[in-house]
């Protein structure tokens, strides 16, 4: 696949507080199931111009994500991957570390761009790693260093015991699901906040005040969704191996809410959880 006939989305950079940058936009890799659904939803998306890629150990596509990254013939530093340690098998130095290289040979890459601790699980152990997590940035393995399902509790302990700080939470996150103050604690301490599950699973897609808003901009209800959080500077990463859905929800950064529609998106939050919620555990 010819590299100049794929064009990078003008979807902008979060600049992280180690002053890495990443994508605003880019592809949840969540349930795309391992073979090749998840190596096409891949390729398919890197083809359409995405350049952030977001999987998991617990995904068990790692190695169909590394797959298709390879075979777009992209250069790897243009494209930015998010992976996670499964915490929920416990914490501990040795744990992050096999996992982290059992992510590297999956992906077939030299180093990650962004490593995540997938969930506080048990408080055993937690804080040893993180600093395992440290010491894979000081290593290379990883380029920046982050947590997914932290709430404001967790991160204030993380922030007291921490060298390097985590630069990126990766919450679930919607109009319907706005975690207003969760989201300030992270705004207010330099952490970039990645919104999964944006569109709420798609269980949400016919709400009127949805599809009012939608047909004002000529624009689905997932584009009006995904460009909810766009405007609020979360990093978007939908979840889709349907290349016309992928290239739908591509399409959001050619038009703008105004102030009063983002108002109404603000105002429909009703704490909707499609998922596992582990930012309220010890």
């Amino acid at each position: 696949m010819s590299q100049q006939t794929i064009p990078a989305l003008n979807c902008g950079y979060a600049t992280l507080s180690d002053g890495n940058k990443m994508p605003y936009f880019g592809l949840g890799c969540y349930l795309a199931n391992p073979g090749d659904d998840a190596y096409g939803g891949v390729l398919s998306a890197l083809s359409q111009g995405y350049r952030l890629i977001d999987t998991a150990e617990l995904y068990n596509n790692e190695s169909d994500v590394g797959r298709a990254i390879i075979d777009s013939g992209i250069p790897r530093n243009e494209i930015f991957i998010v992976t996670k340690f499964w915490s929920l098998n416990g914490h501990g130095k040795e744990k992050v570390f096999n996992s982290c290289e059992s992510s590297l040979k999956k992906l077939q890459v030299d180093y990650i761009d962004l490593y995540l601790i997938h969930s506080p699980a048990e408080v055993e152990n937690r804080d040893e790693s993180w600093k395992a997590m440290e010491e894979l940035k000081t290593l290379g393995k990883v380029k920046s260093i982050g947590v997914s399902n932290y709430g404001v509790h967790h991160l204030e302990h993380l922030l007291k015991i921490c060298t390097s700080p985590p630069v990126v939470n990766q919450i679930e996150l919607s109009p319907f699901l706005t975690r207003n103050e969760l989201v300030s604690y992270c705004e207010k301490n330099g952490i970039v906040v990645q919104a999964y599950s944006p569109l709420a699973k798609g269980q949400k897609l016919n709400n009127p005040k949805i599809l009012e808003i939608g047909k004002n901009y000529k624009k689905t209800p997932a584009q009006i969704l995904l460009r909810w959080g766009l405007q609020r500077k979360f990093v978007e990463i939908p979840k889709s191996t349907n290349p016309t859905r992928v290239k739908e929800n591509s399409e959001i950064f050619d038009f703008e809410i105004n102030a009063t529609d983002m108002e109404t998106l603000n105002s429909l939050n009703e704490d909707y959880v499609t998922g596992w919620d582990p930012t309220k555990s010890p």
